[in-house]
């Protein structure tokens, strides 16, 4: 349930084009150094007797003012790419307030049922829930859920624990236990609609931070309520 390797790949991929842009920006500013440098060289040491011709200075020159444009557009494109990065780094904000569903391992129980959905790889022999405490120990188990692959299934949790109790709102973490004829573990996806409350901006990246205590990127969000 983990997209933690799309998220890597991605996040390589940007590295790897900002290292070449800004390798190609370095390349072209020394370019426009060197060919000044140069031009000046040839004017100071030019021989009193036999200036250069104009025409070829003018052309120099030419040369000269098209690299100098080429360094401001570069400049000025890094600084518009910023901008815009800066722009989708607060896109999260917008999402304060609404209900989200997104790969989760947690369920939510909030004055009712709480609901979690998912989705096979393999059709399963049987697949049972168990929804877990703080500690990690099972609270409650639900056996006969929905087998078939190539569907997404819904499991509705009716808020109460081993020993028929109601269980305090909040959420809870939830596991699944799909398995074939031969006992053998099916994989599967699973997703959870919680509430974004607000985004941290203190690591590398905004990340959303949910009502069911956990944080995710904006990145990982399929769907907005």
């Amino acid at each position: 349930m983990s997209i933690d390797s799309t998220t890597a790949s991605a996040a390589s991929g940007t590295a790897t084009s900002n290292s070449a842009a800004k390798g190609a920006m370095t390349k072209l500013s020394g370019d426009f150094d060197s060919f000044l440098k140069l031009l000046t060289a040839q004017v100071s040491n030019q021989d009193p007797l036999e200036p250069m011709d104009s025409t070829t200075f003018v052309t120099q020159l030419a040369q000269l003012s098209q690299v100098e444009q080429s360094v401001m557009a570069n400049t000025n494109l890094e600084q518009i790419a910023a901008k815009l990065a800066s722009a989708a780094d607060l896109s999260g904000i917008q999402l304060i307030g609404r209900d989200v569903t997104l790969p989760a391992d947690r369920i939510e129980r909030i004055g009712g049922e709480g609901l979690y959905d998912y989705e096979l790889e393999e059709s399963a022999h049987s697949v049972r829930a168990e929804i877990l405490d703080a500690n990690g120990d099972v609270l409650r188990t639900v056996s006969g859920l929905p087998t078939e692959a190539g569907a997404r299934h819904r499991f509705r949790w009716d808020g109460l624990d081993a020993n028929g109790a109601t269980v305090e709102d909040g959420a809870y973490g939830i596991r699944l236990v799909a398995q074939d004829s031969q006992k053998g573990s099916i994989g599967y996806s699973g997703y959870a609609t919680t509430r974004v409350e607000r985004v941290s901006l203190e690591g590398a990246q905004p990340m959303l931070v949910l009502r069911n205590g956990t944080e995710a990127s904006s990145g990982s969000v399929l769907s907005v309520q």
